[in-house]
């Protein structure tokens, strides 16, 4: 593995630019909080800005990126890890100005690939360090290399809901993540989704973030909430972002808001797709 890595490194050295993409990871302890829609309007709302925007479906047992976007992809990285296709031409252009890439269940072989095979997939995902902003939806829970996705991203976004069961499970995959990736420096950010109020959104958060300081000695930051709202359920069904069905509702506010605040924090020193694969192929787990 480590002969791997250095390999990696120094192939990956040779592309290293002065511009820097930052990847974002968006997780949740549970299904059914909102993780996809909220990752897939946070990409919109980044390339309403001007920003170059990436989304990545790592949701890789059950991938649903595309449904919400309503395009069905033909290839995914998988086809790029086999040298079947380029990553140019798996990389899907959508009509609300973010690019697209759909997830393949394949993508934990990445640790044992030859090291042809590595440098090969090295240099198909280096260039997407043209990007401002790659943003990977993750699977709910732990299973589907969860782990590696967030130990590789620059910054984590936990995304809950007001109900119990979400915030247990908020709590929950905190204290794995920072159980498991102890010896790696951790970005958590706490997203509350569906809330009626600011202020049950900064009392959820309150909450968690105080029990994690509390019994996992680990300080979490709250980015921000987003309303509950039918828009959401409606741009659902239309298969059409509720940023693009109706971009001042209260969800299309706060998004703006959260991808606002997230701009104005500053970006790690070794952010880019160089050091995310790096981290991404030495694994979730402690070594």
């Amino acid at each position: 593995m480590e002969e791997q890595l250095s390999e990696l490194r120094a192939f990956m050295g040779k592309d290293d630019h002065a511009h820097k993409t930052r990847i974002l990871a968006i997780t949740s302890g549970k299904g059914g909080v909102g993780k996809s829609n909220i990752a897939t309007n946070m990409a919109i709302a980044y390339a309403q800005m001007g920003k170059r925007v990436i989304l990545i479906d790592g949701d890789l047992g059950m991938a649903n990126v595309n449904v919400l976007l309503n395009i069905v992809p033909q290839y995914n990285l998988m086809h790029v890890i086999n040298r079947q296709k380029k990553m140019s031409e798996i990389i899907l252009d959508t009509e609300f100005g973010v690019k697209f890439i759909a997830g393949a269940n394949g993508f934990s072989r990445l640790a044992n690939l030859s090291k042809e095979d590595l440098d090969a997939f090295a240099k198909e995902f280096s260039s997407l360090g043209n990007a401002d902003i790659i943003i990977i939806d993750t699977g709910a829970g732990i299973a589907n290399n969860v782990l590696q996705f967030i130990a590789a991203a620059d910054e984590v976004y936990i995304v809950t809901t007001p109900e119990p069961t979400a915030i247990t499970d908020a709590y929950g995959i905190i204290k794995i993540i920072t159980t498991e990736l102890q010896n790696r420096e951790l970005n958590l950010n706490l997203l509350v989704n569906r809330v009626h109020s600011a202020e049950e959104g900064k009392r959820i958060s309150e909450r968690i973030i105080n029990i994690v300081g509390q019994f996992l000695n680990f300080k979490v930051e709250y980015i921000g909430f987003v309303y509950d709202d039918p828009v959401v359920q409606a741009s659902v069904i239309r298969q059409k972002p509720f940023m693009i069905v109706n971009p001042t509702s209260k969800p299309s506010v706060c998004i703006k808001h959260i991808v606002g605040r997230i701009e104005k924090t500053d970006m790690l020193e070794d952010s880019g797709v160089a050091n995310f694969l790096q981290k991404f192929i030495g694994g979730g787990k402690k070594h």
